[in-house]
């Protein structure tokens, strides 16, 4: 099934949605990230992330998305009126449509711009699909070990 058809219900996510949120990040992340973040040199930092979900869903210009699964979430993005800010998708969801559609959402409301880690090959791949490109911007991730971030901006309208 493709999730980024109607079958797949995004709803706004509440602070019910914190350690859940905070869940999906890492599942994501140990996959995902791995190569980046070694989780025997770099243990998933859980509190920051937690805390940094508080201040996400407590900033009214922010919209948090998600879709739930049987086992907790499948997918999350949060946008603000310019910037996709956050999005992850499960790994036993990846390949559905969940991040092609979670893009597609955040651009329906305005954003044309996002940061991504520059190792993130899966994702960048994605954007660039979907017609983002790098701006040549670059600012350090303030995860440990602080690898580089890319500013990308949509210059497509595929997205």
């Amino acid at each position: 099934m493709r999730t980024d058809r109607p079958e797949a219900v995004w709803r706004r996510a509440t602070v019910a949605d914190l350690a859940p949120l905070r869940d999906l990040e890492r599942a994501a992340n140990l996959v995902g990230l791995a190569h980046v973040f070694p989780a025997e040199q770099f243990p998933f930092p859980d509190d920051a992330v937690l805390a940094r979900w508080a201040i996400v869903l407590d900033d009214p210009e922010v919209v948090t998305e998600v879709v739930d699964g049987d086992h907790g979430l499948l997918a999350f993005a949060a946008y603000d009126e310019e910037s996709l800010r956050h999005l992850a998708v499960h790994p036993s969801a990846w390949g559905t449509g969940l991040a092609t559609a979670g893009v597609r959402r955040s651009v329906q409301h305005g954003v044309v711009r996002l940061w991504v880690l520059a190792a993130n090959h899966r994702a960048r791949r994605l954007y660039e699909h979907l017609g983002w490109r790098p701006t040549g911007v670059e600012q350090e991730c303030p995860w440990v070990p602080h690898p580089t971030e890319l500013e990308y901006a949509l210059v497509g309208s595929r997205a």
